[in-house]
């Protein structure tokens, strides 16, 4: 007995001894949590979006770094991406850690954390950080091969010098125009804004030293260490306009001079979207720039038919209009862009005319809508609400570029997006494999942000009424962008609901329940119509239209069973092996199902929907029977809609009378 009690004493002792080492570890993870929660504000908050942070006290203190890249100018969305790179970090982490000690994860806007202050030293010119690097699979072959890697070494050369000089910000873009049929070659480099210009070209100096003969051969390469960066690509990735411009005779063209602060460095001709901002108030726009278009661009002598009859609002909005991101094109302009409409630069047909694929002179690729037909609205309708729209700024919406307005022609130019609308991937099999579930997770996250910024933080709500995967636009890396503003319905910051007493618009399968059968919509009508399109992401299956779903006519009612069941893997599509991220597909099914609850008032915001889906300890309430539980709900369009097989978007326009 003796020899059991000292054995017992024994192992109480050890267990005392033991203990303080999982709390420290608590304790330093905690540390970083606390961090993950500040971090992005101050970032966001600091004048050339920087920030550094120390939490804690030794052996847990944790020391963290993170800026936003230079063209994320609006500061919410710098505070999104922040907080979206941690998630990302607390996503990939083990399950069996509860964090890792050291963490840095190279993105948009790169977050650093460490419990060593040394890891987060200022660079020196000695610094041996290896590098992270990541290069384009694409090999550039040909006769003009070397003469391009020419090209692109001194577009990468002149881009980190001016990038070394442009105080405070320490950041630059270009482009590379070969001169051949070779794609534009676009730069960007970037330090942290404590680097001396010295220390900045030191460190970027250093990586472009990465691209031997052997690599400089590749298409594109991203190259980080903690302090700065550089990437460039045969696509357009950043926004804004490039600062400098190589020609190919290795000579650079007049470009404008480096800013110098994020509120100054707003771009004119960039910035800009593709087929599916406000086409109603779109083509206002139009006549909003009608009379400049004609003063600057018809020829002498001849008379300004709108000029003679603008009003003084008018000439205020036009004043207006000469200071905001919009531009006003020459029709000159937009035939040489699409080679006079040539037919092989059709990319597909829309419910307001045809989509042709443009490139202006700086490289710049573009979307380009000829209207059929003048929208029929008036001036003052929709003065108000296009000088919003214009405004509207975030990565995950779509947004106007400019228009042009000659004779009979009505013009829209949009910013071009490669890779075609959401559902063009989800409901094809073979196109679905081609995204895994982080980057399915990513458009969900960049979805739900881009609906947040449209109920909270833009200067107006923005009701879209017309969410869908055909309204989501993917850029080249396959980021989300909310496109068609053409039904949106647009409130002062203190309102939250309106009713409509004409007929319904927008696409019944996505309409929450209130509204189509009463009218009534608010910002949780978008939150409906977002949960749907989370069962469709995950599903792969539309949830209107002629299949049925098990024992049920729609998704929303056979995704609600199988939760019911306790079999929610069997909803989500096989391509994503539910085994290796089961937790979080869990979570966006709860997600989802929550949204699309029968009323408004059960359904989250979009603000706690963003919260839940960048944190995976928040407690998920247990959803109700959903809306639609076994109603057929058709795909049909309360609105004229015009598809092409090619088209890059399906455009909804409402013909009702003005809003």
């Amino acid at each position: 007995m003796a020899v059991i009690m000292k054995v017992v004493v024994f192992l109480l002792v050890l267990a005392v001894l033991m203990a303080p080492f999982p709390a420290a570890a608590d304790i330093f993870c905690d540390n970083v949590k606390v961090v993950a929660d500040a971090l992005p504000k101050n970032t966001s908050a600091s004048a050339v979006h920087f920030a550094t942070s120390t939490v804690g006290q030794a052996p847990n203190v944790v020391y963290a770094m993170s800026f936003c890249r230079g063209d994320i100018v609006n500061d919410t969305a710098c505070a999104e991406c922040v907080a979206s790179t941690f998630a990302r970090i607390f996503r990939e982490t083990p399950p069996e850690l509860e964090c890792y000690r050291d963490a840095s994860y190279f993105v948009d806007c790169p977050v650093f954390y460490s419990g060593d202050n040394d890891t987060l030293a200022p660079f020196s010119a000695t610094d041996e950080q290896e590098p992270f690097e990541r290069w384009n699979i694409n090999v550039i072959t040909g006769d003009d091969a070397g003469r391009i890697v020419g090209l692109i070494r001194e577009l990468l050369v002149q881009t980190v010098q001016r990038a070394a000089s442009a105080a405070p910000l320490r950041f630059a873009t270009g482009t590379m125009d070969s001169g051949t049929n070779f794609p534009m070659v676009y730069s960007l480099a970037q330090c942290t804004p404590d680097l001396s210009a010295g220390d900045c070209l030191a460190c970027l100096q250093r990586l472009v030293g990465k691209i031997n003969a052997t690599m400089a051969l590749r298409m594109g390469a991203q190259i980080h260490v903690m302090r700065c960066y550089f990437r460039y690509e045969a696509y357009v990735f950043y926004d804004g306009q490039p600062m400098l411009r190589i020609n190919g005779s290795l000579s650079p063209a007049p470009t404008p001079e480096p800013t110098t602060t994020p509120t100054k460095r707003k771009s004119k001709l960039w910035v800009i979207p593709v087929v599916a901002v406000p086409l109603l108030a779109a083509a206002s726009l139009c006549f909003v720039f009608y009379s400049p278009c004609f003063k600057r661009y018809r020829r002498k002598g001849k008379a300004t038919r709108a000029g003679s009859r603008r009003t003084q609002d008018e000439d205020e909005l036009v004043l207006d209009g000469k200071n905001s991101d919009f531009s006003v094109f020459d029709f000159e302009q937009i035939l040489d862009a699409t080679d006079n409409f040539a037919e092989e630069n059709k990319l597909g047909q829309g419910g307001f005319g045809a989509v042709y694929k443009g490139h202006f002179p700086d490289g710049l690729e573009i979307a380009i809508k000829r209207l059929a037909s003048h929208s029929g609205q008036g001036f003052t309708e929709f003065r108000n609400e296009v000088q919003l729209i214009a405004k509207l700024q975030h990565r995950n919406l779509v947004r106007l570029l400019g228009c042009c307005s000659q004779e009979d022609e009505k013009i829209l130019v949009y910013e071009y997006l490669p890779n075609k609308s959401l559902d063009f991937f989800i409901f094809d099999q073979d196109k679905r494999a081609l995204l895994d579930w982080s980057k399915l997770l990513a458009i969900i996250e960049g979805i739900a942000h881009g609906l947040l910024y449209l109920q909270k933080h833009s200067r107006l709500r923005v009701i879209h009424r017309d969410l869908k995967p055909s309204n989501i636009l993917l850029d080249g890396e396959m980021n989300p962008k909310i496109s068609d503003f053409g039904l949106a319905k647009i409130f002062s910051s203190n309102n939250t609901e309106g009713n409509t007493t004409r007929r319904v618009v927008g696409t019944y399968g996505y309409m929450a329940p209130e509204y189509a059968s009463e009218g009534i919509f608010s910002i949780k009508s978008d939150v409906f119509s977002f949960g749907v399109v989370v069962l469709e992401i995950l599903s792969g299956k539309r949830n209107s239209g002629s299949h049925q779903c098990g024992d049920f006519i729609n998704l929303i009612g056979y995704a609600w069973q199988l939760w019911e069941e306790g079999r929610w893997a069997d909803l989500v599509d096989a391509s994503l092996v539910p085994k290796s991220h089961s937790v979080e597909m869990m979570r966006c099914i709860n997600i989802a199902l929550l949204c699309v609850q029968e009323n408004a008032v059960d359904r989250p915001t979009m603000a706690d929907v963003v919260a839940l889906l960048s944190s995976e300890t928040m407690v998920l309430a247990e959803p109700k029977q959903p809306a639609y539980f076994n109603v057929r709900v058709g795909n049909e369009e309360t609105s004229i809609t015009g598809t092409d097989s090619c088209s890059i978007n399906d455009v909804t326009i409402s013909v009702t009378t003005p809003r």
